[in-house]
């Protein structure tokens, strides 16, 4: 089964995330299908703190991919900062 999840980088105390589809199977910071976006939770101000290809979610997603509930969360936030934007 294919989900779409945070798979962690960065340095102590300053985690940086990625956002991944993979195997639910693999490790969480271990392979994966793609990188679909990232996410800065300790960002400064000014910087872009979240960037996710939505064209690229809903792919996996129409393929039977399903999000995890962080996932779930910075999805739905990025999709109305992204749609109050236009």
């Amino acid at each position: 089964m294919v989900v779409i999840r945070l798979a962690r980088g960065g340095s102590k105390k300053r985690p940086f995330y990625n956002l991944v589809a993979t195997d639910s199977r693999n490790r969480r910071d271990g392979r994966f299908i793609e990188r679909v976006g990232f996410y800065n939770p300790v960002g400064s101000e000014g910087t872009e703190n979240l960037r996710i290809a939505m064209d690229r979610v809903k792919h996996w997603t129409d393929s039977g991919a399903q999000l995890s509930p962080a996932v779930e969360r910075l999805v739905k936030s990025y999709s109305q900062k992204v749609s109050a934007a236009a």
